[in-house]
């Protein structure tokens, strides 16, 4: 199942699962901890969590969601941020990690987190987005799971500022505005029919041909994208669930997809595979043709995934949080 970022109150998400960004000591503190407390019911979730006593930071401790949507809430402490040099990296990923696992092993199908450690906790948001989508997406590669990355705004949001500027200024140089096409006019005398009869046997003759031709051109129709896809996927050597999972696509879409020869996906979708692939951009072209789209230059979101395919960047959690920042529509389903 695929990763998706959103911005959202992680409070209100309806998922099995949502992480709280704890203290060590379970006590109900500030920012996200303290808003998901209130949400619950403050006197049930901190019985809940006296009974568990302290976790250590890059544990996890599950409670009973009580008054939230989420039926679990899962307890991770994160580490607080010294500069980097208190093994503060691999404490994050042991908060997302183990998180993830208490999750599956509740039989879990979806979990929302926020970015851990980030608030008061100081840790850069830039490094920690990074930590959050490495571990998530190598999770997703082994395991069915939605996960939600929810932050509440842009500003607690850490796309590196390097990236932006690149995107930003790749967009500024290929984007172009889309103008509203225009049909000349036909100067051209009107020609002067000789009778009704004459416009019947015109008719008949035009309304004949291209009777003729349609049928010769559904005769002659390209592969569906469904071929399409399968083809590359055998050429590239990759197995059907390699694709889907680095597609951030769930898998009982794909088998509709694959099931169904005439089923039309997203664009959105169409392009999650084309980066699960590894396609060039001809390639990517040859697919998005399949399914009937095409990139653009006056379309932001394909301006700035052709900047990805021409960068060879192929890291879908990537491209998606580009994406996210320029408001975007993320790839995967």
């Amino acid at each position: 199942m695929p990763l998706e970022i959103v911005r959202h109150d992680i409070t209100k998400m309806k998922v099995d699962a949502i992480v709280n960004a704890a203290n060590t000591s379970l006590r109900m503190g500030g920012g996200v901890c303290g808003a998901i407390f209130r949400a619950a019911g403050v006197n049930e979730l901190q019985r809940a969590c006296d009974q568990m006593g302290e976790c250590k930071v890059g544990e996890a401790v599950l409670t009973d969601g009580f008054n939230l949507e989420a039926k679990y809430i899962i307890h991770t402490p994160g580490p607080i941020w010294q500069g980097g040099s208190k093994q503060e990296a691999l404490l994050l990923k042991e908060s997302y990690y183990n998180s993830l696992e208490l999750a599956m092993t509740h039989q879990c199908e979806s979990i929302a987190f926020p970015l851990i450690s980030t608030g008061i906790y100081g840790y850069p948001k830039e490094e920690a987005l990074q930590i959050a989508v490495s571990i998530i997406g190598s999770f997703l590669l082994q395991h069915d799971i939605l996960v939600y990355l929810v932050v509440f705004d842009k500003s607690s949001f850490g796309l590196s500022k390097k990236l932006f500027t690149s995107i930003r200024q790749y967009i500024d140089e290929h984007y172009v505005e889309e103008l509203e096409s225009k049909f000349a006019r036909n100067r051209e005398e009107p020609y002067i029919w000789e009778s009704q009869q004459d416009i019947e046997i015109v008719q008949q003759d035009v309304f004949k041909e291209a009777e003729y031709s349609l049928v010769n051109l559904l005769d002659e129709l390209d592969e569906s994208f469904s071929e399409r896809l399968l083809r590359f996927i055998d050429e590239k050597g990759m197995s059907d669930v390699e694709t889907y999972k680095r597609a951030n696509i769930d898998r009982r879409l794909f088998s509709k997809i694959r099931n169904e020869t005439d089923y039309t996906p997203k664009k959105k979708t169409t392009i999650a595979f084309a980066v699960a692939l590894k396609l060039n951009v001809e390639e990517t072209r040859d697919l998005l043709a399949a399914a009937g789209y095409t990139l653009s230059r006056s379309n932001k979101f394909d301006v700035i995934i052709d900047y990805f395919i021409q960068h060879a960047n192929y890291n879908i959690h990537e491209i998606n949080e580009a994406l996210f920042a320029f408001d975007q529509p993320l790839l995967g389903a």
